[in-house]
């Protein structure tokens, strides 16, 4: 079972493999809903965060340039899919947030970290919905935090659908632009763990920042 939803999650990252799969099982409208439920597993629900995202949409993009599917249709179901997700995700968080953070004694779930959390989103909370889609793992929580957070409903979604569009459209475009550049179709799995390299960049950027801050603030 385990082998059989591994190799299904490897040919979504395989042009060749994702375009038989798309010409024989999931056919017309059944290959886009498919698409759009893997999107919008990853965003909304807290279990997604072991889906190839970065890596899918590139390959979905790829598939585009070969004529099998529609790019403009792609870009509108899947921002739509992330939208939804993320939504959902937010409004998980806000539902169930005061209820694991007000257990008395809890060392995970503190109040203390409430507040602060509920801080960090008020002063950073848009552009971290910005940033956190291009974030292999943290895109899958970031909205269900945000809830949590109690970030504001209206700021949540203007911030969200900038990164999800420029997340989705960047993704797509790059796969169909360059997916028919020899040296990409033949070294496809060196491009693949390049974009998860350029994915986890601005989080790597963003520790050696607080690093840096706090040996400043340690040697003041």
């Amino acid at each position: 079972m385990l082998h059989s939803v591994l190799d299904f999650l490897r040919s979504l990252t395989t042009p060749e493999r994702l375009i038989e799969l798309l010409g024989t099982l999931l056919t017309g409208w059944l290959g886009y809903a498919v698409l759009f439920g893997l999107v919008f597993a990853e965003t909304g629900m807290l279990v997604g965060f072991f889906l190839p995202g970065d890596s899918l949409l590139f390959t979905v993009g790829v598939v585009c340039g070969a004529g099998r599917l529609n790019i403009a249709l792609v870009n509108v179901l899947l921002i739509c899919a992330a939208l939804l997700g993320d939504t959902a995700g937010y409004l998980l968080g806000r539902g169930a947030g005061p209820h694991i953070f007000n257990r008395p004694g809890s060392r995970i779930f503190r109040q203390d970290y409430l507040r602060r959390t509920h801080e960090f989103y008020e002063k950073h909370g848009g552009r971290t919905m910005l940033y956190a889609h291009f974030i292999p793992i943290i895109r899958t929580f970031a909205a269900f935090v945000a809830g949590v957070a109690r970030m504001n409903l209206a700021r949540f979604i203007s911030f969200d659908v900038c990164g999800v569009a420029g997340w989705v459209f960047l993704m797509t475009m790059l796969g169909y632009e360059l997916g028919g550049v020899p040296f990409v179709r033949h070294n496809f799995d060196k491009v693949i763990l390049a974009i998860l390299a350029l994915s986890l960049l601005p989080a790597g950027l963003e520790v050696l920042k607080s690093r840096r801050r706090g040996a400043a603030a340690a040697r003041d």
